[in-house]
């Protein structure tokens, strides 16, 4: 797991070094295409192509690492520390992957979630509240819509790799968002016009504040109040809960394993707990499984901050998603879903984004559906309750014979022998991307589980919902081989999703 957290750091770094450079050198890897001759080679910050020398590296690796609170965080927990947004702090200790050892200005030192800071050298145009990094098309329309104010607008990263796109709202003419390629000249100067060019992109951001020089509207403001992260547990080395911290509120629904209530912890944090029936679940291996659960985070996986097992029933305490379930967000918003099938398809890339990172740290879901995904705002989709079916203790939830078995998501090797895998999971992601684009209708209608599985045994399939692009639903088709080894894993669908977004929606 450490592995696999450095390598994505390493990866972390190499993209962020280039939008340091974007931010503050004024240049930026654009692909000749879509500008007047530059190649996309990518730029260091210190404006040599390539990658560092190792000698560099040893340099950078031997300096004292300074960071930038992106958010900031109130410390609760004895050992934490307070962050206050744009203040730089030292760190002392980065061993662990979610919290890290800093010290602040005035010489106090405490535990902050990593996710919180980003290192100051390769900090770039995270530091702006109007970037908004890989915020897809759909969901920025959404917000700058929800907004509803003249001027406003976002900068993200571009579905072209190393390319930037500004997404503005304007009332002229008729309530819309225009999206703007930010192009690079020959000299390696920013600009939306050729004839208004800048240095870096700030300057140019600065320059359209002032003036439109082309644009529908000036930029006048972006999005504000958006959410922060969820932290990997609710403090440092912290997943046991004392259920006196929690004050719980309305009840958000019931499942196969409980409640789940609306709550806050230590009347600062929004969190969902959800109450576990007594008896219907292995309790003593979840709560071992749980110390290890708390430290997977992935932006399209919901939280678990951690569990009170002190007392019965156990409640699970995770992030709190204030749109609840996908299943029930998709039948509420049919109306406005339906024809935005670039919004649905994006919610596929989400949750296929949160499985190909369960499927890297060989986690297995078992119960993927749109039921067991949560929308949040901003139009953000979660997987949720990873795992949490291995631990059931119900026969009539575990036996693929019983009344409670998902059937109409699971495979010909789950149905026949209860063989669970990643590429069972596939298979199940795909009736959830078929749920999604009919907006939440029932996989096979009417049809009694019975002959569903007969259906599946003979290799019938779903048939294509009428709001999906055939070459989305090949992708779906994809994910219900009957040989499991056939089946694509979760990375390979999702940049074959990717890819067909960008072939089929204009970025």
């Amino acid at each position: 797991m450490m592995v696999i957290a450095a390598l994505k750091n390493v990866a972390a770094a190499a993209t962020n070094a280039v939008q340091s450079a974007a931010a503050g050198h004024g240049v930026n890897p654009v692909n000749a295409q879509q500008n007047t001759g530059t190649t996309s080679t990518p730029i260091m910050p210190n404006g040599a192509p390539g990658t560092p020398s190792s000698k560099a590296k040893e340099k950078l690796m031997m300096r004292t690492k300074v960071v930038v609170a992106l958010y900031p965080f109130r410390a609760i927990e004895g050992g934490d520390l307070s962050l206050e947004k744009g203040a730089e702090y030292e760190v002392l200790d980065d061993s662990q992957e979610h919290w890290w050892k800093v010290k602040d200005e005035h010489g106090s030192v405490g535990y902050i979630p990593s996710n919180y800071v980003k290192e100051k050298e390769l900090l770039g145009l995270q530091k702006y509240e109007w970037y908004v990094g890989d915020m897809s098309r759909q969901r920025a329309e959404s917000l700058l819509k929800q907004e509803d104010k003249e001027g406003c607008f976002v900068v993200r990263n571009s579905s072209t790799r190393g390319l930037y796109t500004l997404s503005l709202y304007t009332k002229v003419g008729h309530a819309h968002v225009k999206h703007y390629h930010i192009k690079q000249n020959p000299r390696g100067d920013f600009y939306l016009s050729e004839k208004h060019c800048c240095n870096s992109i700030p300057d140019l951001v600065n320059y359209h504040r002032h003036n439109s020089g082309g644009l529908a509207s000036r930029l006048k403001t972006s999005p504000c109040d958006r959410p922060v992260p969820p932290t990997a547990g609710l403090s440092h080395d912290k997943w046991e809960i004392d259920h006196t911290e929690l004050h719980l509120f309305d009840e958000l629904g019931q499942g196969q394993f409980g409640v789940v209530r609306r709550g806050k912890w230590r009347g600062s944090i929004d969190v969902a707990v959800k109450m576990m029936k007594e008896g219907t679940m292995s309790e003593d291996d979840f709560i071992e499984e749980a110390k290890v659960m708390t430290k997977l985070q992935h932006q399209n996986l919901v939280q678990l901050y951690g569990v009170c097992s002190k007392h019965r029933p156990i409640y699970i305490v995770t992030e709190y998603m204030r749109h609840g379930s996908l299943l029930n967000y998709l039948r509420g918003h049919e109306t406005t879903l339906g024809s935005n099938v670039g919004l649905l398809l994006d919610m596929c890339i989400q949750v296929c984004k949160g499985m190909a990172y369960l499927e890297r740290h060989n986690y297995i879901h078992r119960d993927l559906a749109a039921r067991n995904c949560l929308v949040g705002s901003e139009h953000v989709v979660k997987v949720a309750d990873f795992g949490l079916a291995r631990y059931v203790l119900d026969d009539q939830y575990t036996s693929s014979g019983g009344t409670k078995f998902p059937i109409k998501w699971a495979p010909p090797e789950v149905l026949n022998y209860t063989r669970f895998s990643s590429k069972s999971d596939v298979w199940a992601y795909g009736v959830l991307m078929w749920e999604v684009f009919t907006c939440g209708k029932m996989p096979y209608g009417r049809l009694k589980n019975t002959e569903v599985v007969e259906r599946v045994q003979r290799g019938m399939v779903l048939e294509k919902p009428k709001a999906c692009f055939k070459e989305v639903y090949d992708v779906m088709r994809s994910c219900w081989s009957q040989c499991p080894e056939t089946r694509p894993s979760f990375r390979v669908l999702k940049e074959q999703l990717i890819n067909v977004s960008q072939r089929l929606l204009n970025d």
